[in-house]
């Protein structure tokens, strides 16, 4: 049988998989082995899903992931979530749709020492959701803003994607880090004025919140100065070339368990979850890392890769039309594929094409960021989505899933102007020397 078509069926096999609910890494792992043996030999499938898992699990630059998420986790243990969300609410939550605007603000701050979409979400889901509720928030734009403001935990550094990014393509995780700086600013002004124009429109849609005092406002600003302090640690010091990103990472997470125990708020059992959820998501990432290897190299013998490289680096038209194609074809897969699994499966293929017509690595990276940020709260998939409607049950997904629309419109937006000005993301990472 013709390679290419065994090829096709095994991406059907593994949508289905997906559907089936088996998990990403175990879904990719199982149809790579099953198609690298049919077309080599059982031996040859067994030889290179041993040889996938240990690389990946016994690699020193993957070490950076479960660092930075133990750093987000040692920073929820600690409360900063909390204190983010007050410092917020103190300083915004007086506006109308001022609780949904400093849930916004609240998870760009907290984004800043986390690096998890889903993480992001639940974390401040959890804090700001029951608030909402409480001020009689229309439910659409309670928990789209929750599950919209989740992005920006993949786009201002550190960020798993960016990470994971930097691995495939070999540039440098620093300069990434950088560039996600100034178009997660943006993001969270978009998002910020998503929510201001919504409430103009319908102010039904929001109440005021309650008035505070300039004192509060004043206790409230201390709430800031920890994640500030993390945030100078870890991207500061990557800016000024002080210690590379493990380090950086691990620097973080010893950073943040001192804050908590300073503040006496990691205790034991605080420190077990903290460390047993760090556990958790490290070894999701590192099985779909190492289920994507798998699947990579059965991709790799049915040529799939090399002949989609050549047809759409052949296509009669110019190099935005080609970027065009590239960005809508994430927007589709990204609709029915985890992000983390659609940049494994993707990059190897799709990196090639673009340097091969002379987009700056650095900027493809920030663009490749928010395209599958599209993906974590679009239908079907839409992790986010999932994780917010965990966190309130008692509100319908087609509820949640109506009020990310004009969140993603802002995401749309932001990527065409990143497009069109790609020095937004590019000016900063030209000042790292790295």
């Amino acid at each position: 049988m013709n390679p290419a078509l065994i090829g096709i069926i095994g991406i059907v096999a593994m949508v289905v998989l997906l559907f089936l609910r088996v998990p990403v890494g175990f879904a990719m792992a199982i149809v790579g082995l099953a198609g690298f043996s049919y077309l080599t030999t059982p031996a040859a499938g067994f030889s290179i899903l041993a040889q996938d898992f240990y690389t990946n699990f016994s690699s020193y630059t993957l070490t950076v992931i479960p660092l930075f998420v133990l750093m987000g986790a040692f920073a929820s243990a600690s409360g900063m979530s909390k204190r983010l969300y007050d410092a917020s609410y103190s300083l915004l939550g007086t506006m109308r749709g001022g609780l949904a605007i400093a849930t916004i603000a609240a998870c760009a701050g907290f984004a800043a020492i986390c690096g998890s979409t889903n993480a992001a979400s639940a974390v401040m889901g959890k804090v700001a959701l029951p608030e909402m509720k409480r001020y009689n928030y229309n439910d659409s734009l309670a928990t789209g803003s929750v599950a919209s403001a989740g992005v920006l935990g993949i786009l201002i550094p550190p960020s798993t994607i960016f990470i994971i990014y930097g691995i495939l393509t070999e540039q440098s995780i620093g300069k990434l880090f950088m560039a996600g700086v100034v178009p997660g600013i943006i993001l969270t002004v978009l998002f910020v004025l998503t929510i201001a124009w919504l409430c103009w429109r319908n102010p039904a849609l929001a109440p005021r919140g309650q008035a505070t005092t300039l004192r509060q406002k004043i206790a409230g600003l201390s709430g800031l100065l920890e994640m500030a302090a993390l945030f100078v640690i870890v991207v500061v010091g990557l800016f000024l070339g002080w210690f590379s990103p493990t380090q950086a990472a691990g620097i973080g997470a010893a950073a943040a368990l001192a804050i908590g125990l300073a503040r006496r708020q990691i205790k034991w059992p605080a420190f077990k979850e903290a460390i047993m959820e760090t556990l958790r998501i490290s070894c999701m990432i590192m099985v779909i890392v190492a289920g994507a290897m798998v699947f990579g190299h059965f991709l790799a013998v049915t040529r799939i890769p090399m002949e989609l490289a050549g047809w759409i680096g052949g296509l009669p038209i110019p190099p935005a039309g080609v970027m065009g194609v590239i960005i809508l074809m994430y927007l589709v897969f990204g609709c029915i594929m985890d992000a983390l699994a659609l940049i494994m499966l993707t990059i190897p293929i799709i990196y090639p094409v673009v340097m091969s017509l002379g987009y700056d690595p650095i900027w493809f990276g920030v663009i490749i960021v928010l395209v599958t940020a599209m993906g974590v709260i679009t239908p079907p998939v839409g992790i986010n989505v999932y994780v917010v409607k965990g966190i309130a049950p008692g509100v319908p997904l087609y509820t949640i899933f109506k009020g990310i629309w004009p969140f993603l419109i802002a995401i749309v937006i932001l990527t065409v102007l990143l497009i069109f000005v790609p020095q937004i993301v590019t000016f900063l990472p030209g000042m790292v020397s790295y």
